[in-house]
């Protein structure tokens, strides 16, 4: 989970660099993902240091499940877009679509990663272990 975290961090910081950019950079609110890849980088490889794992994964599964809620209305904007509809800003639309799934998948992922070290721990060792 460290290497995806840290995967995370570097497309997030990635995708709001370039979605300034396209948007001339005009706007601030482009940015966004990379106000949450830097932190998740950062968190990632304090995560390297196993003493610190556990403390810093869970902290960048809550900055990521803060990055899909925030970015999750883009999804039905995107679904708008896609039916034919017009949206106000297709790219901030693309973009909060991207960071809701990127983020999303990385949640899901957290939590099944947690779920299955709680398990893990809660197992007794057999003979000769």
């Amino acid at each position: 989970m460290v290497s995806l975290s840290l995967g995370l961090g570097v497309l997030l910081s990635l995708l709001g660099v370039v979605g300034f950019a396209a948007s001339g950079a005009e706007s601030i609110t482009a940015l966004i993902p990379t106000f949450f890849g830097i932190p998740i980088l950062i968190l990632g490889f304090l995560a390297r240091k196993e003493h610190l794992r556990k403390h810093m994964m869970h902290a960048i599964a809550a900055l990521a499940l803060l990055g899909f809620a925030g970015s999750a209305r883009g999804l039905a904007s995107l679904i708008d877009m896609l039916g034919g509809h017009e949206v106000t800003r297709p790219l901030a639309t693309i973009m909060q679509s991207i960071m809701a799934l990127l983020t999303l998948g990385f949640v899901i992922l957290a939590v099944k990663s947690f779920i299955d070290a709680r398990r893990q721990r809660s197992v007794p060792a057999g003979p000769g272990q």
